[in-house]
Parts: structure tokens; C-alpha cells; sequence
């Protein structure tokens, strides 16, 4: 009972944390997530670090913010989209930094280091895009899509957990996460459908189908994810990546399928806006 209890406040926290620091202004936003992308990134490296992978930190978290920051500025209007070049040159710099530093595994650390700006701050950084919108038009600041995201999320997590508990017998991939049955994820899917068309009630600016799409392809792109992170933790030999949120694990653990989700959510968004 003490468990369940710590888990429910926990999500709880959890959930009123995240809708307000998206809904509530697009600073609001920006500092939630530099911060949610830094104590993400940090876990990531702590993890690597059993497989004797020692990231550049204080490289990677600075390069990191760098990009979040250049998204939220460009996708804000405060800055031209050319800068969205200067991330290309963070190759060059990690290079550079793994260059003057005194270790003999500059192969094996350097790709982690980019391994982990291309899983964890390039999805974070494409949210600005997702809460403002359209880098050439004059799109404002509108940050339900990403709050209807969420739920959708949450919904097909809780719905397929349910459904698996109850009528799981057929596992998706057994070697990687044995709890995961298609029953569950077919019952997650069904229920995360409804909550993409309950999200085209109440965010009318997409439509419903177009719910429906970003629904299917965060079920789709968000178990991927899920799945991916398992297969790194188990890898690893770790059960969570973290112990930030009592009862559900680490930061890594909790947007594991965000991380997955949020690119290809991201491009639908740019696809539909162009017809």
C-alpha cells in the first residue's frame, strides 16, 4: 500500500509539474525542460559508465542547453532559423574537447557523447518546435498539442498495463521486456485513440484525423522507445535508470517514449501544416 501510495503522489507531482510548465507560458516551458534535459542527460551518462563509456559531461550537458535554447529562440522568433546550423559544429567540438583530454578511449567516449545528444537533447529541442509551431509562419505560442501528447501517452501507458495485467499472454519481445504482450498493446492503442479524439474536442486547431495520426504514431514510435531503453538497461544489468521519482525510476524511465515519439511527431506536424 505504502509503495502504491508513493507512486500515485509521484505521478501525481509528475503530471501537475509537467502541464503547467508547458501550458503556462512559453518561458515557462523553455526552463522546465532545460532542466528535465539536464537531469535526463546526466543519467544517461551515469548509466554509460558501466559499460566503461565515459561521455564528455560538462561538454555534452553545455552543448545540450546550447541547443534547446537555440530551438527556443528560433522557434520563438527571437532569432533567424540559420542558426539552427550552429549545432552542426557541436561534432567538431566534441571532437575537439575528446582531442585535449586525457583518456584512451577516444572512440568509444566521443560517439557517447553524441549518442547522447541525438537521443535525449535533439527530442527535447524539437518540443519548442511542437509548443510554437511553424519556423516561417506566424504561428503563436500554443502548447496543447504537446499537453494532448501527453495524455495520450499517459492514457495508452495506463490502458495497456491494464489490459496486459489482465489478458496478456502473447509477448511482444521477451528477451527484452517481458511484460510487454500485444495484448496490452492493442488495448493501450485502442484507448490512446480515444484520447486522440477526445483531444480533437478539445484542441480544435488539429483535426481529428489528424489526432488520431499523432495518436497511432506516438503509440507506435513511443513503444519503440520504451522497448529501446529496456534493451539499454538490461545491457547494462540496471532495473531503472534513476531514483529521482520514488516508485517509477529515473527521468530516462519516464520519457522513454517521448524521446521516440517527439522527432517523428515533429515532422507529421511540419507535413500537415503544408496542405
Amino acid at each position: 500500500m505504502n509503495n502504491f501510495l508513493k507512486r500515485t503522489v509521484t505521478a501525481l507531482v509528475y503530471a501537475v509539474v509537467m502541464l503547467a510548465g508547458t501550458i503556462l507560458h512559453p518561458v515557462s516551458f523553455a526552463l522546465i525542460f532545460a532542466v528535465i534535459l539536464f537531469f535526463t542527460l546526466s543519467e544517461f551518462f551515469s548509466v554509460t559508465k558501466r559499460s566503461d563509456f565515459f561521455a564528455l559531461r560538462i561538454t555534452g550537458h553545455v552543448l545540450a542547453q546550447v541547443f534547446f535554447f537555440i530551438c527556443f529562440f528560433v522557434a520563438n522568433k527571437f532569432v533567424d532559423p540559420v542558426f539552427l546550423l550552429l549545432p552542426i559544429s557541436f561534432i567538431i567540438f566534441v571532437f575537439i574537447a575528446e582531442l585535449f583530454r586525457n583518456s584512451i578511449n577516444t572512440f568509444k567516449n566521443s560517439a557517447m557523447s553524441l549518442f547522447g545528444l541525438l537521443y535525449i537533447a535533439l527530442p527535447f529541442s524539437l518540443l519548442n518546435f511542437i509548443v510554437s509551431p511553424g519556423i516561417i509562419t506566424d504561428k503563436i505560442f500554443y502548447p496543447w498539442i504537446l499537453a494532448g501528447l501527453y495524455f495520450i501517452i499517459w492514457v495508452y501507458d495506463s490502458a495497456a498495463y491494464i489490459t496486459g495485467s489482465l489478458f496478456g499472454k502473447h509477448k511482444i519481445a521477451a528477451n527484452i521486456s517481458p511484460g510487454k504482450s500485444w495484448e496490452g498493446f492493442i488495448g493501450g492503442t485502442v484507448f490512446a485513440v480515444v484520447m486522440g479524439i477526445l483531444n480533437a474536442v478539445l484542441f480544435q486547431k488539429v483535426s481529428m484525423v489528424n489526432w488520431i495520426i499523432i495518436a497511432l504514431l506516438a503509440v507506435t514510435f513511443g513503444t519503440l522507445g520504451d522497448f529501446f531503453e529496456s534493451k539499454l538497461k538490461r545491457e547494462l544489468g540496471i532495473k531503472d535508470s534513476g531514483s529521482v521519482l520514488p516508485g517509477h525510476g529515473g527521468l530516462l524511465d519516464r520519457f522513454d517514449s517521448l524521446l521516440f515519439a517527439a522527432p517523428v511527431i515533429f515532422i507529421w506536424l511540419n507535413i500537415m501544416d503544408k496542405f
